[in-house]
């Protein structure tokens, strides 16, 4: 009976250590275009789902056993901390659904720490998940040498291009080959040694051994693969520098944007110091915070970051001052063991100079329990597995026995309790992961069928999805448009000059309040996501003529998607647009100055104010339209159709104002030409536009209240602005 349960038990030993070997082997390489994130949910789904299985069969193991035993590392008080604040970050975050989409996946590479460190305790156990990790990055690499010779040994069609890799990221590649190559390199050194200490070596992972070891297949093995990673990582390297540069915030607006992020956010301030705004909500810090002159780089203006210039600095902005503290309390502990583990040193160096992603998160926390398991090797004694049992009262409910103690007879009620606690709050965690897995299965069917013209299906699966995880923004984002464009494609079908049945005129009224009501949800998910305001702005801007107060509305959520990006010129040419659309000239006139103020070189805000000013009609305005059309010529004279384009203005606009002065006059003080990312020259308006209707259809209104904005900042000309937003005419209250 006792060797049935010893087999048994070494029988879920073997199947956990096989379950986080194919997790380390398959997690750089695991991707599929089923989702809508081909690369990294992917590697999400891998992970949690080998943890929930290590953790079933620990519980399993422990039932059988009759005993609680887990060992204990220096880690995992400071792994414990740095989890419990990502998730109360993201519990008390204002974007709370978009943060715990963020925190659970990390939070569950955090129990594969612990898994590793439970489950991998014989030196042949860490050297088989050594090869696991080590094998991954090799085949990785394998895929990166054969692509960039134009070798493409995958069927699908996207994995045809010599850049392209299975993280998704060449620079992610680059990092998680770089951390990983000291493992193999490792081997590597003892080959060398070996060979000038008569092919003897020293083992590893006991430290102060000096047993030796014949060089053997093992090495040989290792020393292949450090070769192969590191061709690997050059070629990595080299496409970084030449041809697929990547776009990394700059320094100084990361850290201006994190200190920004806890100091500056009006109405939160002490939850933002020590929490920040959320893990993984770093694209709210980035659009709120950033500094007007962000808008000088010519490359990068445009551009909104998800991630910040490193990963301490997105901690510190999205799980503040705790945050921070606890990833420094897990670095301390790393530097306190005095022993250097070169690959989570690394690592950790890395984090404080470049931005990470979930794939390097994940590693840094495998890292960390290879390391844990090779400091138990080496010091058994010290950290030994403690055993609990239950013990009378008065000497507390549950105590630890070290192993090697005192033994006792227990009963299996400790472990049972222990299980299911764990299983728990495993099973609430995969409970949420599973919707939102199934709810994206379902959202990436609707885009195929959308690529497919088949609208009916699409709809009906994106409706689908939302049922199966209403917690996303995008979801409700996308499904908004999908019904305007089905609202409008619906009235542009009926023919000229009739009147539509009342059957289509009810769908297209039903339509369009299904897009108010799915834009307004995005916004009550996301309220500080300046994308989903500037949505709903333009459901509305798309219903002015044909729905009561649109215009208004469409103001009011343009307005608040300034407020939440206010340092962005694109936000005030939107919201000028509006004012344009329903001719309150210098309203759009006002707001075309802004984005000029907050960017002098933006060509397409000189165009607009151009014609805001030119449909103003009096000859004041038309000559100042003139010389902003001629600012417009000077600053896009590398752009052929442009300056075609600004010519046939420029002639009508002299042709109204009756002269015929030289086009190639400049306006004073006109700003300099210089490459940058513009856009095309036109003017703002909306994508879609529903006829006019009379009388108006009654529709929804935001039914919001503007946020409050960042502290006062300056814009680039000096001028005040009003709580990090330029001041602006009057605006209507917001609907109630």
């Amino acid at each position: 009976m006792a060797d049935t349960k010893n087999e048994f038990i070494s029988y879920l030993e073997n199947i956990m250590l096989l379950v986080i070997g194919v997790v380390l082997l398959a997690f750089p390489l695991v991707f599929t275009s089923l989702t809508t994130d081909i690369f990294t949910l992917p590697k999400q789904i891998l992970l949690a789902g080998g943890v929930v299985l290590s953790i079933v069969l620990f519980g399993a193991k422990m039932i059988t056993e009759g005993r609680v035993k887990v060992r204990t590392s220096p880690f995992d008080v400071p792994v414990f901390v740095f989890a419990l604040v990502v998730l109360a970050s993201a519990l008390f975050a204002v974007n709370r659904y978009d943060a715990l989409i963020a925190a659970v996946p990390l939070l569950f590479a955090a129990l594969f720490y612990f898994v590793i460190v439970n489950v991998v305790k014989k030196e042949k156990s860490l050297l088989f998940v050594l090869a696991t990790l080590t094998t991954g990055a090799v085949l990785s690499s394998l895929l990166t040498i054969l692509s960039f010779f134009k070798v493409y040994p995958l069927p699908f069609a996207y994995t045809h291009t010599p850049a392209f890799t299975p993280m998704g990221s060449l620079l992610d590649q680059a990092i998680y080959l770089a951390l990983v190559l000291p493992i193999a390199g490792y081997f590597v050194y003892q080959v060398v040694s070996g060979f000038g200490n008569r092919r003897h070596i020293a083992v590893p992972f006991e430290e102060g051994k000096k047993e030796a070891v014949k060089l053997d297949g093992k090495n040989l093995g290792f020393s292949a693969a450090a070769i192969i990673i590191t061709v690997g990582l050059l070629l990595s390297v080299y496409m970084l520098v030449t041809s697929q540069k990547p776009l990394i915030l700059p320094i100084e607006t990361g850290f201006q944007t994190a200190f920004a992020a806890i100091s500056q956010d009006t109405g939160h301030v002490f939850k933002s110091f020590l929490l920040g705004s959320g893990f993984g909500t770093y694209v709210t810090d980035f659009t709120r915070f950033k500094s007007p002159t962000y808008n000088n780089d010519p490359t990068l203006w445009s551009f909104t970051f998800f991630r910040s210039s490193s990963f301490i600095l997105e901690l510190l902005a999205t799980t503040g001052v705790l945050g921070l503290i606890s990833f420094l309390f897990i670095a301390y502990r790393v530097v306190k063991e005095r022993h250097f583990f070169v690959p989570l040193l690394l690592a950790i160096v890395a984090a404080f100079i470049l931005p990470f992603s979930f794939t390097l998160m994940a590693l840094f926390f495998i890292l960390l329990g290879l390391f844990a398991v090779t400091r138990a090797q080496s010091h058994a004694k010290k950290y030994a597995e403690q055993e609990f049992y239950l013990v009378a009262l008065t000497r507390g409910l549950i105590a630890p026995n070290p192993e090697g103690g005192v033994q006792h007879t227990y009963s299996k009620f400790l472990p049972i309790i222990f299980s299911v606690v764990m299983v728990a709050i495993v099973g609430a965690m995969t409970y949420f992961s599973v919707r939102f897995v199934m709810s994206d299965l379902t959202f990436q069917r609707s885009l195929v069928a959308q690529s497919q013209n088949n609208g009916q299906q699409m709809y009906q699966l994106q409706a689908q999805a939302i049922g199966q995880f209403p917690y996303r923004d995008a979801y409700y984002r996308i499904f908004s448009q999908t019904n305007l464009t089905l609202a409008n494609a619906l009235a542009a079908s009926q023919p000229k000059n009739s009147s539509p049945s009342a059957q289509v005129q009810q769908n297209i009224v039903t339509l369009i309040q299904q897009s108010i009501t799915a834009g307004r949800s995005a916004v009550t998910v996301s309220p500080q996501s300046a994308s989903n305001w500037n949505n709903l702005s333009s459901i509305y801007r798309s219903l002015i003529g044909f729905g009561q107060n649109a215009d208004q509305f469409a103001i009011i959520t343009n307005q608040q998607a300034v407020a939440l990006d206010p340092n962005n010129p694109q936000q005030y040419i939107n919201l000028g647009g509006i004012y344009y659309q329903i001719q309150q000239w210098d309203n759009a006139a006002r707001q075309f100055q802004l984005a000029i103020q907050l960017k002098p070189d933006y060509a397409n805000a000189y165009y607009n104010l151009g014609h805001a000013l030119e449909s103003k009609g009096d000859q004041a305005s038309l000559q100042q339209a003139l010389s902003m059309y001629q600012t417009v010529k000077q600053l896009v004279a590398a752009n052929k159709d442009s300056v075609k384009k600004i010519d046939a203005e420029i002639a009508a606009v002299q042709k109204k104002i009756g002269t015929q002065s030289n086009s190639q006059q400049t306006a004073a003080g006109a700003p300099t030409n210089q490459a940058q990312n513009q856009r095309p020259l036109d003017v703002n308006q909306p994508q879609t536009q529903l006829p006019e209707r009379n009388p108006k259809v009654t529709i929804p209104s935001p039914a919001v209240t503007l946020t409050p904005t960042a502290t006062p900042t300056q814009s680039q000309n000096g001028t005040p602005t009003e709580g990090g937003v330029p001041a602006t005419s009057p605006s209507p209250s917001p609907a109630k």
